[in-house]
């Protein structure tokens, strides 16, 4: 079989469950109880679906490298890239002022350091969006979360938790404004209906092309 299974994830779920990561890793999820052999059948099964994804990630452009956190590297903030720079003097392990300083000290814990801050940016941000847009029509939440969630930009729960990824910070303000509109709805729609999209639309009429925007581009946003 040319098909590698790079990871096999064994949890108490019920279906056998096929991921295909941003650097074109093939996961399995699957039950407790389920064979080798059962695996290797779903995967032959979906062979053509797992090559389809992996050639679309593989020809990617620009293609994602993880950080290296040296001088001079790029680092997306609200859709645009700032530069990195090292700095020997400096008493906060991380500041922006229309670029990123990193003081050398912080190196050894530079992604740490890095999360830390989009996850206090992503809180400020989102959260001001979230209010901004729910006075628009009234929606009624209970609190936003920020999360490390890999696979989804965004959540809502029944009880009025909204949830979102760190990352999406990363990404241009109209597309977190995407995100925001998207999980508000989800209080009042539970599933992605008619009826879901055409409110989605009144508040964002032009929401499918920041919605295609992190489609195509969610893959970088990340370290």
């Amino acid at each position: 079989m040319d098909i590698e299974i790079e990871k096999i994830v064994r949890t108490k779920r019920k279906t056998i469950a096929l991921q295909v990561t941003d650097d074109a890793t093939l996961i399995v999820r699957a039950p407790l109880d389920i064979n080798d052999s059962t695996i290797m059948k779903v995967v032959l099964d979906h062979r053509e679906w797992i090559e389809e994804k992996k050639r679309e990630i593989e020809t990617r452009d620009p293609k994602f490298s993880p950080k290296e956190f040296v001088n001079g590297e790029g680092f997306l903030y609200l859709g645009r890239y700032y530069r990195l720079k090292i700095v020997d003097s400096q008493e906060e392990p991380l500041k922006f002022e229309n670029g990123f300083y990193l003081s050398r000290d912080a190196l050894p814990r530079a992604k740490e350091v890095f999360v830390k801050w989009y996850k206090k940016m992503a809180y400020e941000k989102i959260s001001e969006r979230v209010c901004w847009y729910a006075q628009k029509r009234d929606f009624k939440y209970r609190k936003v979360n920020i999360t490390n969630a890999q696979k989804r930009w965004g959540s809502s729960s029944s009880c009025g938790n909204l949830n979102f990824s760190w990352r999406l910070i990363m990404a241009p303000l109209l597309v977190v404004d995407y995100v925001v509109v998207h999980e508000l709805v989800h209080l009042e729609e539970r599933n992605h209906a008619k009826s879901f999209w055409n409110k989605v639309k009144m508040l964002m009429p032009d929401y499918e092309k920041h919605k295609d925007w992190l489609k195509q581009n969610g893959y970088l946003l990340r370290l």
